[in-house]
């Protein structure tokens, strides 16, 4: 595959015609990473923007005592940089990044893309549009480490993420979550007694999706 062809993959440069797709592919690269590798680690700084073109990637911190905090999963067809700036070329890196499964990253120089695109007021809604998901996915970090119990940690994963939950060990769930593997277990059994997920070969369907939404929405069903 090109690599005018891998950046059509990604989503954020779709309205470019083909001539501006070569502009791009004149200041990106394509690299391969092997699972439990290392994309970047946190205070780390580069002058490229990252996307995820295959794969699965883990963003995660460490606190105080050295325990490794979950924050979230970067899917394929995602950029995976967290802008502070547009007047520097630095893009600073605010957690580490870890490869769960084989992946592909597209790197794109920043100072370039400024320059022809951003500076030109092309692809601008497209950054913007992914810097507000990203602010909105820190909302839910927050509200999910500092407000909700355990019922609504397990439900909002559940809605949010089902298929990495059925794809994990509960054993790995719970760490994810910040829970006793005992604490998701009941909770798990609550929910089932409640008609709101079923448990068939050990994988978690929803069956109430409204009544799901309402444990850490805080809505009365």
């Amino acid at each position: 595959m090109s690599l005018v062809e891998t950046i059509k993959k990604i989503s954020f440069f779709n309205n470019l015609n083909e001539e501006q797709l070569s502009i791009i592919a004149s200041f990106s690269s394509i690299s391969k990473y092997s699972s439990k590798s290392i994309l970047f680690y946190e205070s780390e700084v580069n002058q490229n923007l990252l996307f995820l073109v295959d794969g699965l990637l883990k963003i995660y911190k460490f606190d105080k005592f050295g325990n490794e905090i979950f924050l979230y999963h970067v899917y394929k067809n995602s950029m995976i940089s967290e802008l502070s700036s547009l007047n520097s070329n630095d893009i600073y890196c605010f957690s580490n990044a870890e490869f769960i499964d084989e992946s592909t990253i597209l790197s794109v120089n920043f100072e370039k893309l400024y320059e022809y695109f951003l500076s030109k007021n092309i692809l601008t809604k497209e950054l913007m549009e992914n810097l507000l998901n990203k602010t909105q996915q820190l909302q839910c970090i927050i509200n999910r480490e500092l407000v909700f119990d355990a019922t609504a940690k397990v439900a909002f994963m559940l809605n949010q993420d089902l298929e990495m939950f059925n794809k994990l060990k509960r054993q790995e769930v719970s760490f994810m979550l910040h829970i006793q593997p005992e604490t998701l277990s009941r909770v798990l059994k609550k929910l089932s007694r409640e008609e709101i997920i079923n448990i068939e070969n050990g994988d978690i369907v929803i069956i109430n999706q409204n009544a799901l939404s309402s444990i850490f929405k805080g809505i009365a069903v």
